[in-house]
């Protein structure tokens, strides 16, 4: 006898599912049993990855809008809930970018990065949340539910050619933290990935698939995170972020104090700041050689393990 898949049941909603890593993650949780909700922009693109997925023999619908819109939030899980009569899954990937250095970035730019990352994800997290912690006030206990979010490391190493994307990643991942503390009462688990893929959005930076082998940066390779992260076996993990891509999956840290400076030990009276002791007890500190004071080079060193990119 065959043991049931993991996911068998369940009813999840991925965003940007036409493509790239969306369309790779609705169809790993469709092999793993979901029924899957895809969203995208109307077009060709996200209704094939949907007959894809029924041509394998899954379960998928699409719900087409455009997911800054309240209203394509709202429809998603009406979708679910009319299709399927639940909903436990929430991927949320879709995103764009508009690269510009910050001295170049048009107010369109930023506000466009903005709306489709981090308010697309807002929107449908905060429907979600809202339905389950309905669902979980109605049964008295907590309730299945599960968020993956889509950050980047753009936001650890603040990418200098995308402040807009950078600055979406960084409020994704305080997104997803803030929802996995302030929903886990309501049984939600919510964790956020840093993906390294190649798909249309990332092409210029990642360039072609290797000849021979296994593509490293296939986005079928960060797909099987997240399925595991929408599973049952997931539900002692929440709040956490991933670096993932290959065969390679980083559990980052939060951020840690590097130094503390106080005032009482630089000529202040009282204890407390003025600016001659904020100018004494910084008069000998200097950020690194890195240009940057806050930035996660160790998740750089990660690249070289399987795709070779240089720390540097």
């Amino acid at each position: 006898m065959t043991e049931p898949l993991p996911l068998d049941g369940r009813v999840a909603i991925v965003t940007g599912a036409g493509n790239g890593l969306g369309r790779a993650e609705a169809r790993s949780l469709a092999a793993a049993g979901a029924r899957v909700i895809l969203n995208d922009l109307p077009g060709d693109a996200v209704e094939a990855a949907a007959a894809g997925i029924r041509a394998d023999g899954g379960t998928a619908v699409v719900s087409a809008g455009d997911i800054g819109e309240w209203s394509t939030g709202e429809e998603l899980i009406a979708t679910a809930l009319r299709e399927f009569g639940q909903l436990d899954i929430l991927v949320n990937n879709a995103g764009l970018v508009r690269d510009r250095m910050i001295f170049s970035m048009s107010e369109q730019e930023w506000d466009l990065v903005l709306r489709v990352h981090l308010r697309g994800h807002f929107i449908t997290s905060r429907m979600a949340t809202a339905h389950w912690r309905d669902q979980s006030k109605q049964s008295g206990g907590p309730v299945y539910a599960r968020i993956v979010n889509t950050s980047s490391e753009a936001f650890l190493l603040g990418s200098s050619g995308q402040p807009n994307y950078a600055a979406a990643k960084a409020g994704i991942t305080a997104l997803t933290l803030t929802t996995a503390r302030s929903c886990a009462r309501y049984g939600v688990r919510a964790n956020a990935i840093c993906p390294r893929a190649r798909t249309s959005m990332t092409a210029d930076l990642m360039g072609t698939a290797p000849d021979a082998g296994p593509d490293p940066l296939a986005p079928e390779h960060v797909a099987p995170l997240v399925t595991y992260l929408s599973s049952p076996a997931a539900a002692g993990i929440n709040g956490e972020v991933f670096v993932v891509h290959g065969g390679v999956a980083a559990l980052m840290a939060p951020p840690s104090i590097r130094e503390v400076f106080r005032a009482g030990e630089h000529g202040s009276a009282d204890g407390m700041w003025t600016l001659e002791s904020v100018a004494g007890a910084l008069a000998g500190f200097a950020t690194g050689p890195a240009d940057a004071g806050f930035a996660c080079e160790e998740a750089n060193a990660l690249a070289t393990e399987t795709i070779g990119f240089g720390s540097g």
